[in-house]
């Protein structure tokens, strides 16, 4: 794991070597709490489709998904993605890295408050996720359960802009 003192940079997913996406996802203790992953076999294929789409929303959006990168190494990808009228945030970490969840969310929640695009965020947690604790005191809503691509989410609301 990382040492939890060194720096966290934001990078482009298609910075990362594709093989390094393509272990993370393929790491199964993350289908635990990704209902998305259920039937998906993560491939260079699946990476590469991936990776474009989420260079898409860059293009089209402004803002997307980044790589997170400790001390040089990678260590998962997320934030924010345009949902409808929502920006989704998101955050995927290897398994090695689950410790660095809070740091990298604070960072990215930072960017959030200082973009005038951004007046909320929004959270889509599965079932599954227990310990909800840490939105709670970042001072997320509950707002109910929402169907995602075939799953169930929970889904939270985070003021971030000037009402917040």
């Amino acid at each position: 794991m990382p040492d939890r003192s060194e720096q966290i940079a934001f990078h482009r997913l298609s910075d990362i070597a594709p093989e390094e996406i393509t272990a993370h996802m393929s790491d199964p203790r993350l289908r635990d709490h990704m209902p998305l992953l259920d039937g998906v076999r993560w491939d260079a294929a699946t990476t590469e489709k991936f990776v474009a789409g989420k260079e898409r929303c860059w293009a089209q959006d402004g803002l997307g998904h980044w790589a997170f990168v400790v001390g040089g190494r990678y260590v998962g990808w997320g934030g924010f993605e345009k949902e409808g009228d929502d920006w989704d945030f998101g955050l995927v970490l290897r398994p090695d890295a689950f410790g660095l969840g809070r740091r990298i969310a604070d960072k990215a929640l930072q960017f959030a408050r200082k973009d005038p695009r951004i007046p909320y965020v929004t959270f889509l947690l599965p079932p599954s996720r227990r310990h909800l604790g840490a939105l709670r005191r970042l001072g997320a809503q509950e707002i109910g359960m929402v169907p995602y691509q075939g799953a169930e989410f929970r889904k939270f609301r985070l003021l971030t802009g000037a009402d917040a």
